[in-house]
């Protein structure tokens, strides 16, 4: 016989929120990222209620707890949580304590963020086929905030936080370097390493080439990885002074050579039609147009094959943009010359000279000297005595502009126009084709990056009292990263397989959701907690049928997560 609802005992009803969190803790116990660090770690510590795996899994659930808010600090984050779920039986919110994260940091910064990522990633992405022929390589920026000062007898043992180049464009924030390579369908990184924050990418990115690729080579019957990085790996001691490593980089526009193919009219070169699959291509519009060419060199003394690649809706807006800037230009010159014509020179030569240093800094236009007309002065103001002698001349020019044709022909066509190089020559092993994919699979680094820096990702500062716990936390970002695309490309390939669609935000079917749609979806879902007669009860509330399909998909560890019937 069921119980009465009037004999539940209000004070020990309790409700905790899941949300998504449920998604985010499954995919980190599918992945062992707990038992793989513990395995690493040295967990002895008598006193070690939580151990350094499960901070870094509760860390994890934090980065990823966001949906439409900002990240809480931890030590609120997790006061109303059901840990026991989520991490493991046993855990409270009052293990989870700034000294037990700070710590856990500090065992990360001990061990070695690289080697600690990397022996952590490396099996997984094995394991589960995520490793693709190629890896991309690429660096961004994260602002700090905050003073981080060593004792002059204290040398940095990761990193140290340093004004650099700053992709944020926070010049006036000292910052530190965050490197990813990543891989295969899912964009999983499974390298990483923290770098100072005045890090140059021409330095580090061939670094780890090397480094990584040795590392991939000690691994048992790992095929040969193809390297791939942007324009800052490649020169004369980049990715050019490699030997056994195969890569692709893109060409920068300032080798000679280069831009000489890129500013070459339309019609002297032997354009592919990259991706004209039927006749409907030919009805999409210029915009739409890519083609290819493709070139041989043996510039820096590496055979290379080059890729040049036209994209016309790249071509129409750096089109309308270099438009812009010319008209602007031609604003600034006709105030130099303006001003030019109003000063006095003591020579023809001198007057010559200064406009064509303005000229030199107006490549696309061309300067005109009309006249140079000779003053005569004299030693007293006024008219001038009938037979009086002129003290000395000056001079002043009059000059006008008319664009550089020439110039702006060539600028013209290197728009919508880049170079991709690689030192792969046999084309059965790497098409012509595939060398453009395989460049543009740098996109899922860089979305990562977009990820990771997105508002929502704040850092609670009470964790970061020094520079290594910086780095130990750029480690757990990226396994935040790890976390979210292994979820998304879980949930993408089961669709796939099983033939399912999900709604989208505007209530299409799609097979291929984002995680941060899924998260929101599962925004509301609960834990409620009660007493009834005399006896303790678990309920998972607003398991719709739609949130229930989407906990399903997942497996069984997050059904028993959220309690529901995996069936």
């Amino acid at each position: 016989m069921g119980h009465d609802i009037c004999s539940i005992n209000e004070e020990s009803v309790s409700s905790m929120p899941l949300d998504h969190l449920g998604i985010v803790a499954a995919a980190c116990k599918e992945l062992r990222l707990a038992e793989r660090i513990d395995r690493l770690m040295d967990n002895d510590h008598p006193d070690k209620i939580v151990s350094t795996g499960q901070a870094v899994t509760a860390l994890i659930i934090n980065g990823l707890g966001f949906v439409n808010n900002r990240l809480y600090l931890v030590k609120y984050f997790f006061r109303d949580k059901p840990l026991d779920r989520l991490i493991a039986p046993g855990i409270t919110a009052n293990n989870l304590n700034d000294y037990v994260l700070g710590r856990a940091l500090d065992d990360i910064a001990d061990y070695g963020v690289t080697e600690l990522f990397c022996e952590i990633m490396y099996p997984i992405a094995s394991e589960r086929g995520l490793i693709g022929r190629t890896a991309g390589h690429d660096t961004t920026s994260i602002s700090v905030e905050g003073e981080y000062r060593l004792s002059e007898t204290e040398a940095p043992k990761l990193l140290r936080v340093r004004h650099g180049n700053s992709k944020d464009r926070r010049p006036d924030l000292k910052q530190v370097v965050l490197e990813l390579t990543a891989s295969g369908p899912s964009g999983i990184p499974f390298w990483m390493e923290a770098r100072d924050g005045n890090n140059s990418d021409k330095k580090s990115l061939p670094n780890t080439i090397k480094k990584m690729n040795e590392f991939h080579g000690q691994m048992r019957d790992a095929p040969p990885l193809i390297h791939v990085a942007d324009s800052a790996a490649y020169h004369k001691n980049g990715v050019l002074s490699m030997t056994g490593i195969d890569w692709i980089s893109r060409v920068p526009e300032t080798v000679k050579e280069a831009r000489l193919i890129l500013e070459k009219p339309d019609e002297e070169i032997d354009w592919t039609d990259f991706d004209a699959k039927d006749e409907s291509d030919a009805e999409k519009g210029a915009e739409n147009v890519c083609k290819t060419a493709v070139f041989r060199s043996d510039h820096g003394g590496v055979e290379q094959r080059w890729l040049l690649v036209y994209s016309g809706q790249a071509h129409a807006r750096e089109k309308r943009t270099f438009e812009r800037r010319l008209e602007k230009r031609e604003e600034e010159l006709s105030k130099e010359l303006w001003h030019l014509g109003n000063q006095f020179f003591g020579c023809e030569t001198d007057a010559e000279k200064a406009a064509m240093q303005i000229a030199k800094r107006y490549p696309h236009h061309r300067v005109n000297i009309e006249s140079i007309e000779a003053i005569k002065k004299y030693s007293t103001r006024g008219r001038p005595a009938k037979n009086e002698r002129p003290k000395k001349a000056v001079y002043k020019i009059h000059a006008n502009f008319c664009r550089n044709d020439e110039s702006i022909r060539k600028e013209m066509n290197r728009k919508g126009r880049f170079i991709v190089a690689t030192n792969v020559m046999n084309s059965g092993r790497l098409s012509d084709k595939d060398i453009l994919f395989e460049y543009k699979s740098l996109q899922k680094v860089e979305g990562g990056f977009r990820f990771l820096k997105d508002p929502w990702f704040m850092v609670d500062s009470v964790f970061l009292k020094k520079e290594e716990r910086i780095a130990a936390l750029m480690m757990i970002m990226a396994l935040c990263l790890v976390v979210y695309n292994f979820a998304q490309y879980k949930m993408r390939k089961i669709l796939e397989e099983q033939n399912e669609t999900l709604p989208d935000q505007k209530g299409r079917e799609i097979i291929n959701p984002t995680m941060r749609w899924i998260f929101q979806t599962m925004v509301g879902v609960a834990l409620v907690q009660f007493q009834i007669g005399g006896e303790y009860k678990e309920v998972t509330t607003n398991i719709s049928e739609f949130r229930r399909k989407i906990i399903v998909l997942y497996g069984k560890t997050a059904c028993d997560i959220y309690g529901i019937d995996s069936g």
